[in-house]
């Protein structure tokens, strides 16, 4: 099979500044590919690209993206090394979105999503207006400040939440290993589901520490950072890792073959957001929709995310329907991008 593959770069500002333990996040890039198949059937992907996740560049999508020239076939598709995974990604999503291949059957209608509530004291006036609207669950992002101040705002948190509600708390890799056991010894009474992400990818002897910690302490812990490439998830898979698995479908190169893996292990996966446009969010989801383990809260609770409305996916409610997710119009945001 022969495509015409064209790209357009994004530049996007949020609606606000993404703030995060790596810093202030205020615009996503990426690339949106749009492959047309020699009947005329287009399929949209986007690469999604998080550097410092490990991901390739904006750049080097783009760039790949021009040397696979207009004209291309299956062969080059699938010679994308695996290093531009996003683009490896998007250029998978592009084919199934041509054939009608939804990621399998689908096991779920219907799927809770978590509150994301911003960092700091803003916190707290947060909370409430997010459980009039139902939601239950609820993402709070730490280690972004002070640690003590963080920790007496822990309290404060717990208080302002409905009644049978659950709290994570996503650390981005912010906390050495005593920081984290201070946070796992105030978490252990509290009505805490999961601590994303506690120590650094980079951080010396991450994996033992993490796999230590979260044998040590009864809260579980996610991987998130950790398991950011598709090598990831085999390695931690053979480690045993007992917690959460925190899972980015737009990062992952080949995303069926490490949900497969996944769901061989009987893994206990939360589906996540990468901040994609509404291109990424489709993809991502109906992967998450076709999860056949457990359904927790997805972390798909981000939008209305863009300064420019056309690029958000699904509006953040208590539950997401996946007739909302396949209204998602990947020929408006190429036209956007026009």
């Amino acid at each position: 099979m022969k495509y015409r593959l064209e790209s357009r770069r994004y530049r996007l500002p949020f609606r606000a500044p993404v703030r995060t333990a790596h810093g202030a996040w205020a615009e996503r890039e990426g690339v949106i590919v749009r492959l047309q198949s020699e009947t005329g059937v287009v399929g949209f992907g986007e690469a999604a690209v998080i550097p410092w996740f490990g991901t390739e560049t904006a750049d080097e999508a783009e760039a790949a993206c021009r040397e696979l020239s207009v004209n291309i076939d299956d062969a080059r598709l699938n010679a994308v090394p695996a290093r531009l995974r996003c683009l490896k990604n998007a250029l998978a999503t592009a084919r199934r979105d041509q054939t009608g291949d939804k990621d399998g059957a689908t096991h779920a209608k219907t799927l809770g999503v978590a509150a994301v509530l911003p960092a700091g004291r803003a916190v707290l006036a947060a909370i409430s207006p997010k459980a009039e609207m139902g939601f239950r669950v609820f993402k709070w992002k730490v280690g972004v400040g002070d640690l003590a101040d963080e920790l007496a705002l822990l309290d404060d948190v717990c208080a302002a939440l409905p009644n049978g509600a659950k709290l994570r708390l996503d650390a981005n890799g912010a906390w050495e290993r005593r920081k984290a056991e201070r946070w796992l010894e105030c978490c252990a009474e509290r009505p805490v589901e999961f601590i994303e992400q506690p120590i650094a990818v980079e951080a010396k002897g991450a994996a033992d520490v993490l796999l230590g910690l979260a044998h040590d302490w009864p809260t579980p812990l996610a991987l998130d950072e950790s398991i950011a490439s598709d090598g990831d998830i085999e390695r931690w898979i053979g480690a045993g890792w007992p917690g959460v698995w925190i899972v980015k479908p737009s990062l992952l190169g080949d995303a069926a073959g490490a949900i497969k893996a996944l769901a061989c292990a009987k893994a206990d996966v939360v589906f996540s957001s990468a901040l994609e446009t509404a291109i990424g969010a489709r993809a991502a989801l109906r992967v998450a929709f076709a999860w056949p383990g457990e359904k927790r809260a997805l972390g798909f609770g981000v939008w209305p995310l863009f300064a420019d409305a056309r690029f958000d996916g699904p509006y953040a409610t208590p539950f997401l329907r996946r007739d909302d997710v396949d209204r998602l119009d990947g020929d408006a945001v190429w036209s956007a991008l026009s």
